[in-house]
């Protein structure tokens, strides 16, 4: 069979399908994983914040503040890969559901952790789980859509870090308003278990998909089940996906690995170093603020503004394709990166000599909601679909990792070394070329969106006879 024609409408019921309340449970039961992720991003930074405040005992330790930061991030990138890989050679189902398993437990166990030590342990097993749940949610949001509403389902899941950011926003907040201190920050790091440990069950219960079952392990069977779950059914000619070695696959997609990699690891760079130290850069625009909770608050408000980004992403990305709004986000990115750390630079460092100080933070939010409706949505997407099925999660997994590569680069060496040797002006221009490299490298994608799956990643296809039912 041609490259990339498609399954001979073997999946044609999924792919006209629209979407429907089916497609929703897959969004609840793949998306609660990002609702973590996204919680875990502020909220590390809160809990710095109030261990740098009060001075905690045994949890103040500035010498090690930036290995907190990027802790859950290193081992997130041993999560893409081990998960990723194992998705494709046993199945999707075989481990989904395990990760949001030691999600959870790494953050319970972050909550009762007796020191800074034991807390850095405890988020590293946090970042497994989240680095885990990356190529397989998307992959299995992915292989349950049709071409028409593929890009909106998977972002959908990814728009749960919306979700979480207000969550985090409002727990952080909440905390140190209510608790002291010491109890403030293991009530917000053990929240960040609820979500996570609520669709364990429905992660276990959900079928192989329809592609991963048909296509790799040859079971009709078990793909028209999947298809029932969404209200479609299989039909057609029977085939399966071309085994290859992952020499081949190397080759063959080298280009769209660097393509879909390269613009995650730029963006991460960005979104992990300037949202994990949101505190201290809003506090360099807007000055100090009176009180902790306060603080925590308006190093949210950037977060809080990004979040439409997400759903202006899930209404486009199947409209104008992930090529345009991913490079679209990454100038818009460095557009608002250049003024802000042009403002900087000319005053002095004291950005209110030129604007009011809600101005400023406000222009400075709109990369939030840059990175949310552009690359921070488009990275996750684009990897799930580019790939073919036999390698989609470990291609979705080594693009991850880059990303995660670039947000722990960024936060434990780049962005801590830029602020401190060059100042915030100087910083923000670095990220600003950041965005313009990301959108450059974006070039070189090939268009997934309106295409089949199997169009999108190239699918090498052969036949195969459908088992015919007694």
């Amino acid at each position: 069979m041609e490259k990339g024609t498609g399954p001979s409408g073997v999946f044609k019921g999924i792919e006209e399908l629209p979407f429907t309340r089916s497609h929703l449970k897959v969004w609840l039961t793949a998306g609660m994983g990002f609702f973590t992720d996204a919680y875990d991003l502020f909220i590390i930074g809160a809990i710095i914040t109030i261990f740098n405040a009060y001075k905690l005992p045994g949890f103040y330790n500035p010498g090690l503040e930036a290995l907190l930061a990027s802790s859950a991030i290193f081992t997130a990138i041993i999560g893409q890969l081990l998960f990723g890989r194992i998705a494709d050679v046993m199945g999707r189902k075989f481990i989904y559901g395990i990760e949001a398993a030691i999600l959870s437990a790494g953050a319970l166990l972050s909550a009762f952790s007796p020191d800074i030590l034991w807390l850095l342990v405890f988020r590293s097993i946090l970042g497994l789980g989240i680095g885990g749940d990356y190529p397989l949610s998307a992959t299995i949001a992915s292989e349950y859509s049709g071409r028409k509403n593929r890009g909106k389902l998977v972002a959908l899941v990814f728009a749960n870090q919306g979700f979480g950011t207000i969550a985090a926003v409002a727990a952080a907040v909440a905390a140190v308003l209510v608790f002291p201190p010491g109890i403030a920050w293991r009530v917000a790091a053990g929240i960040g278990a609820i979500p996570a440990l609520s669709v364990i069950y429905l992660r276990r219960k959900l079928p192989e998909t329809p592609r991963y079952s048909a296509l790799v392990k040859k079971d009709y069977e078990t793909a028209g089940k999947a298809a029932g779950v969404l209200g479609a059914r299989l039909e057609g000619e029977g085939v399966v996906a071309k085994r290859t070695t992952i020499g081949t696959f190397l080759r063959r997609y080298w280009i769209t690995l660097i393509a879909a990699a390269v613009p995650w690891f730029l963006m991460d760079i960005a979104f992990y170093g300037t949202g994990i130290y949101s505190s201290s850069i809003v506090s360099g625009i807007i000055g100090s603020s009176s009180s902790i909770a306060m603080t925590i608050f308006e190093s949210g408000i950037p977060f809080l503004v990004g979040v439409p980004g997400y759903f202006t992403a899930v209404a486009l990305i199947d409209k104008v394709g992930r090529k345009s709004l991913q490079i679209a986000g990454f100038l818009g990115m460095a557009t608002v990166y250049m003024y802000i750390g042009y403002l900087l630079a000319v005053t002095g460092g004291v950005i209110t000599r030129a604007i009011p100080a809600f101005l400023g933070l406000g222009i400075y939010s709109l990369s939030f909601f840059a990175i949310d409706a552009g690359p921070n949505t488009t990275t996750f997407v684009i990897p799930s679909e580019v790939f073919p099925v036999r390698y989609r999660t470990t291609g979705h997994g080594i693009s991850a990792a880059m990303g995660k590569l670039g947000a722990g680069i960024s936060t434990l060496i780049l962005l801590p070394y830029l602020k401190s040797v060059y100042g915030l002006s100087t910083t923000l221009y670095v990220l600003a070329m950041v965005s313009i490299l990301g959108a450059t490298v974006t070039l070189l994608l090939r268009e997934p969106a309106r295409r089949t799956l199997e169009e999108a990643s190239m699918e090498e296809l052969v036949p195969e006879t459908i088992p015919q039912t007694p």
